[in-house]
């Protein structure tokens, strides 16, 4: 950054890269949570091709231990629901970060009296997608 930046700006860059890292990190998360999602999905979807009258076993740690059809049934509809909310609290503050990210971009360029030209680049960053 210049040196010649009015401390208003500067903070206003911090704070926007603050929010970048923010970013990041709820996608990470987001892309967990997404992950999870759809392996207890497709561990709940198999339960239905299986005899309820099967013997089964779930990992606890490094062991496992034999479970009942309904236990097992419920604790993967518990861990779905959980992990439903989770993503849905996480694509929340997703939309938050970037609406806080929009408002201060907007803030420094009426700063710097500069309308977008040569602007700081969004949570993405430069050559971020693509190829």
């Amino acid at each position: 950054m210049q040196g010649n930046l009015p401390p208003e700006a500067q903070e206003k860059i911090e704070q926007l890269q603050d929010l970048q890292e923010t970013a990041q990190e709820v996608a990470v998360q987001k892309q967990e949570a997404e992950s999870n999602l759809t392996e207890a999905q497709n561990a709940l979807d198999e339960l239905d091709n299986i005899d309820d009258g099967t013997t089964m076993y779930r990992q606890v740690g490094e062991l496992l231990v034999e479970t009942e059809y309904d236990e097992a049934e419920d604790s993967l509809e518990e861990k779905v629901d959980s992990l439903e909310i989770r993503l849905e609290t996480l694509e929340k503050q997703e939309e938050r970060v970037q609406q806080q990210f929009e408002s201060l971009q907007e803030e420094l360029e009426d700063l710097l009296g500069g309308g977008g030209m040569g602007g700081p680049a969004g949570p993405g960053g430069p050559g971020a997608g693509g190829a």
